[in-house]
């Protein structure tokens, strides 16, 4: 074998050196179905050969902790990589049918591994005959089709079986769902968390049902992405639940956000907010959390002991956000579509300004056009006929002309 293989490994050498761009268009491709098919082949010899060194136990004699750790050191390759390696070679030595599918050509390594990992699910009495069909689909399924296949290829082979080993298998994996979910927010320092976790079938389908509603583009505005659509999503989400009486109270209170920040300086809209967490916030996130929130005045000495913390005062609560509501019939951006639900009361006039707590003072916007507004591009003001307005920036419109949201209005 020695002799064979380094002959083959000359012959491949002068292939590399050979230049490819003189080849025609089907001999680049019949070049490239042969190159497969050799891989292929190597890659079943190179199975046989790394299970022959596990089987033997040279790892250990060479004082390595296992045939991977071996593997990596040897070939200097990823712990993944020698995980596989070491996987197909235990696969292709149970199965001498597949091991021969892979040499033969009629089976890549990726499809094996995924036949070898089917087949272990599957009484021993179909296993012959799921094996047969799963190779004979090869030729046609990339390794994730074929997975698929092989997920069902037991109501195939043996349908009188395949009702009772799905419900099963069915109850094991939301077990293990429903055991491992999880949930963690990382903060990484740089202003940004990280959100990572597991849900069960059940539990996604309800938090999918309740972000696709807020997912959709806000007509031609909208310069999100999907990813940052389904973001803000989950902010509004929880921006609304928070707003209900149905969460259990924290402290003694219900669910909220306590930011400390000089006043003088939230006023000048300068002041950098910091979070009960630890965590800093902009200016501009101050002021839009001050905007539809709680406000506790605290007054801090110079070195920052609290000298007086004064009543809560709510900003749009009660009869005066029913009265917006019905006024504004939900977000009076123009052309968006949240109904009252999903919005917050915005006041035009800042009440770190001064501004009233008043109807006229006040106008209902969604979180996406809420931010919109902070950042200053888009003015809002309420006309001559008590309904609000918004001036576009020039870059939208050069005349700037007032807009008004016409959604809501509609008949």
């Amino acid at each position: 074998m020695p002799d064979v293989l380094t002959q083959l490994k000359a012959t491949a050498d002068a292939s590399v050196s050979t230049p490819t761009w003189s080849l025609r268009d089907e001999d680049l491709v019949e070049c490239l179905d042969a190159v497969h098919a050799i891989t292929q082949a190597v890659a079943a010899l190179q199975a046989r050969l790394v299970r022959e060194i596990d089987s033997r136990g040279l790892a250990i004699t060479q004082h390595a902790s296992s045939t991977k750790a071996w593997l990596r050191e040897h070939l200097r390759i990823s712990p993944h990589a020698a995980k596989r390696m070491l996987e197909l070679a235990e696969a292709l030595d149970a199965r001498p049918v597949l091991a021969k599918a892979v040499a033969d050509g009629l089976v890549n390594t990726e499809q094996a591994q995924v036949i070898a990992a089917a087949l272990q699910q599957l009484p021993a009495e179909v296993v012959g005959k799921a094996e047969k069909a799963m190779i004979g689909r090869a030729a046609e399924f990339e390794p994730n089709t074929l997975r698929r296949y092989g997920e069902g290829i037991l109501a195939y082979v043996a349908p009188e079986l395949a009702e009772a080993a799905d419900a099963e298998a069915l109850e094991r994996m939301e077990a293990r769902a429903r055991q491992t979910r999880a949930f963690h927010l990382t903060r990484h320092g740089d202003g940004r968390v990280r959100l990572t976790g597991w849900l069960d079938e059940d539990g996604a389908a309800t938090v999918n049902a309740a972000l696709d509603p807020l997912c959709a583009p806000r007509h031609d505005v909208d310069v999100r992405t999907p990813a940052q659509r389904r973001a803000d999503a989950l902010v509004e989400i929880c921006d609304l639940a928070m707003r209900t009486e149905d969460l259990p109270e924290s402290g003694g209170e219900r669910p909220h956000v306590v930011v400390t920040v000089s006043f003088d300086l939230l006023r000048l809209a300068l002041g950098v907010g910091t979070l009960d967490t630890g965590e800093r916030l902009s200016p501009e996130q101050v002021r839009r959390l001050a905007c539809d929130a709680k406000i506790i005045p605290a007054v801090l000495g110079g070195d920052g002991q609290i000298l007086d913390l004064g009543r809560t005062r709510r900003l749009v609560s009660g009869p005066l956000r029913r009265a917006l509501e019905l006024r504004d019939k939900g977000c009076a951006f123009p052309g968006c579509d949240r109904p009252p639900r999903w919005c917050h009361g915005h006041h035009i006039v800042s009440w770190a300004d001064g501004g009233p707590t008043t109807l006229d003072n006040s106008v209902m916007l969604c979180g996406y056009h809420h931010r919109l507004i902070h950042r200053g591009h888009w003015i809002v003001r309420i006309a001559a006929d008590g309904m609000p307005e918004f001036i576009p920036p020039a870059y939208v419109d050069l005349e700037r002309r007032p807009r008004r949201n016409t959604y809501h209005r509609r008949e």
